[in-house]
């Protein structure tokens, strides 16, 4: 009897930490039809990559333009679709090469000359995956509001 409460309890204790994401979600595919709607919604005139990254260029920048391993420094406002901000840079910017950021990061920022601004839309595959991080849960649209300051 106490073996069978045992096990009662140990069954119920790890049904209850198992994690409430659907296994089965395809993200890739949700988090583009959100982030079209995102997108029609504020509308924004916007491309996507072969990635599945979206990106709107307000200003191209007139400077140097980096490249996926060059070092950065950009100022930035990162939310989630609902408008909930995230992280933010201070005016003056952040410093960090690009090819020790998120993937959409490292392809995007370079989409911009130095000077240049605009806002990265990006998938959970090119952000932080399935995964929660920090504040960030799992399978989340990251938008980031970017200024390149400079190419370091």
């Amino acid at each position: 009897m106490k073996y069978a409460l045992f096990a009662g309890l140990l069954t119920l204790f790890i049904s209850c930490n198992s994690s409430s994401k659907d296994e089965n979600i395809d993200f890739v595919k949700q988090n583009d039809a959100d982030i079209t709607a995102y997108i029609k919604e504020k509308n924004l005139d916007a491309t996507k990559t072969d990635s599945g990254m979206y990106y709107v260029i307000t200003d191209p920048g007139t400077g140097a333009q980096p490249t996926a391993t060059s070092n950065v420094t950009v100022a930035y406002k990162g939310s989630f679709l609902n408008g909930k901000v995230f992280d933010e840079s201070k005016a003056d910017g952040i410093s960090f090469p690009l090819n020790q950021v998120i993937k959409g990061w490292t392809e995007g920022i370079p989409l911009f000359k130095e000077g240049g601004s605009g806002i990265l839309l990006i998938p959970a595959h090119l952000g932080y995956g399935e995964n929660d991080y920090s504040t960030i849960p799992g399978g989340s649209v990251l938008i980031f509001d970017v200024k390149l300051i400079s190419v370091n």
